[in-house]
């Protein structure tokens, strides 16, 4: 292993874990605070959903009703701290929205398996194995920054004196001992209506690493590991919770009138603006653009492509669904049509004018029209009728074929997957469809999306252009020209995916 690689590798695992040496005192870790709803009633969290959220009869329990929704409690000596505190009796209520979030997030960690199956899929069999253990780093270093600092850092708590552009709640989260599975303020609705402190943690780290994963897709085949995984890391702790936290977090976009129910902007758009900056630093795989010409680099497996696809189509009932928040029943219900119907049609548009345009049916440009609804609807789900999300998903396959054919053969960018295609223009017209359709429809929050794209896009460029020139200056970008040709299975990690 070269010098600078074991260098890079040690600077990952000492970002990740080496937080823990943080000098804080038994009463300072005590006094960190952790972004809860109840804390700052103006800056309500938003995980990541809105409070904007249209609310069903359900939803404002007349007071005869409230013990519905906040568990009681009763004196008990606790076990675990030795003190005596309140013993929380959890209603049906709080019961079944807390392990309707758990599971959709559990769906939502099932997509990085549909993300690595694809990118397998669609790009050379000499990578496979350079692209799994890439999807794998990336879920275990999302988890831990996030866990470390990136989920204070997105909930830090804004007051209404805050800019609300960046503030810092401290390292406390993973810091909380056992004492507080029998706090009230943590594990029940005092907390949160829908879920536990551990709950929404648990939830939104599984949305943390996505980002990576989106940019892993647009450098596959020729970007160092060792580079990669140190930009994963300071793109996963840095960049996606600070501009996460200026719309979940109550931040500056919020007060603008920003919304984004579930990440078409916060999640794809971020992940799509990574690829795109670093898919341009790298530069195209050997044999890509010949005299000018393009040369198509053909899938290794459109069959891992189509599996990974359904399986991202399926963990994206988690990513919307479980975005309400709450197990309600109409909200929840509204939301799974409208991210079901976005896809399907994403998928049929996308088909039909690839078919149209190229004289042939086209797997791959169909399974990224399903793709491409998806990510469009995502901004909205919770705001659309059934016919809304068709007419956006639709869109948004014509999108994303379009774009796929003029950042390839105009701009000249080397995006193996599509990646920019799908997440940043597919998440930037979903952004925007919220002004355009549903509920939210009107010139002024038209306005409002807007000003989100263009502050997040504007951020995650500079910061991503920042990253990458430092490590291309220091690391390096790129394998070489020999460890290219022979791939990344064998050059980088001495083995391969098949025999």
């Amino acid at each position: 292993m070269r010098h600078w690689e074991r260098y890079s590798l040690l600077f990952v695992l000492l970002l990740t874990l080496g937080l823990w040496a943080n000098p804080l005192s038994a009463q300072e870790a005590e006094n960190e605070t952790t972004p809860a709803p109840t804390e700052n009633a103006d800056t309500e969290q938003e995980a990541p959903a809105g409070d904007e959220q249209p609310t069903s009869d359900d939803e404002a329990p007349a007071d005869d009703e409230e013990s519905d929704i906040t568990p009681e409690t009763e004196n008990k000596t606790d076990e675990v701290a030795g003190e005596t505190s309140k013993e929380v009796v959890y209603t049906p209520t709080f019961t079944v929205n807390n392990l309707w979030v758990m599971i959709a997030g559990m769906l939502v960690f099932i997509m990085h398996l549909g993300f690595a199956t694809l990118e397998s899929g669609l790009t050379r069999k000499k990578n496979t194995v350079n692209i799994l253990f890439k999807n794998t780093m990336i879920i275990c270093i999302g988890l831990l920054t996030y866990g470390i600092l990136g989920f204070n850092l997105m909930y830090p708590g804004f007051e209404d004196t805050d800019t609300g552009i960046l503030k810092f709640a401290g390292f406390g989260f993973l810091l909380n001992g056992l004492e507080k599975t029998a706090d009230a303020s943590f594990i029940s609705a005092d907390y949160y209506e829908g879920y536990t402190a551990y709950t929404d943690f648990f939830f939104q780290a599984m949305f943390a690493a996505t980002c990576a994963t989106i940019v892993s897709g647009a450098v596959a085949g020729r970007i160092k590991l060792s580079t990669f995984l140190v930009f994963a890391t300071l793109f996963v702790a840095i960049n996606y919770p600070i501009t996460g936290s200026w719309k979940w977090g109550g931040g500056w976009a919020d007060r603008q009138g920003f919304y984004d129910f579930a990440g078409s902007t916060l999640v794809h758009s971020v992940g799509g603006w990574g690829a795109l900056v670093m898919a341009w630093l790298l530069g195209p795989r050997a044999g890509k653009y010949v005299d000018g010409e393009v040369r198509p680099i053909p899938a290794s497996s459109i069959p891992l492509a189509a599996i990974g696809v359904f399986l991202l189509w399926f963990g994206w009932f988690g990513f919307n669904g479980g975005s309400v928040l709450t197990a309600d029943p109409g909200l929840v219900s509204l939301t799974l049509v409208t991210t079901s119907m976005a896809a399907a049609a994403g998928g049929f548009s996308c088909a039909i004018v690839s078919w149209a345009h190229s004289g042939k049916p086209d797997a791959s440009m169909a399974l990224n029209g399903i793709l491409a609804g998806l990510v469009g609807i995502t901004a909205g789900a919770d705001q659309m009728s059934g016919l809304d999300a068709v007419i956006i998903g639709a869109i948004a396959g014509v999108l994303v074929y379009v774009s796929v054919v003029v950042v390839d053969t105009k701009l000249k960018i080397d995006d193996p997957v599509g990646a920019v295609s799908v997440h940043l223009v597919c998440g930037i017209w979903g952004t925007l469809a919220v002004g355009l359709f549903g509920a939210m429809a009107g010139t002024q929050q038209v306005i409002a999306q807007v000003k989100g794209i263009l502050g997040i896009g504007g951020f995650t460029i500079l910061f991503c252009l920042v990253v990458g020139l430092a490590l291309k200056a220091t690391m390096g970008l790129r394998v070489g020209p020999e460890e290219e040709e022979a791939g990344l299975d064998i050059s980088e990690h001495g083995m391969e995916a098949y025999t």
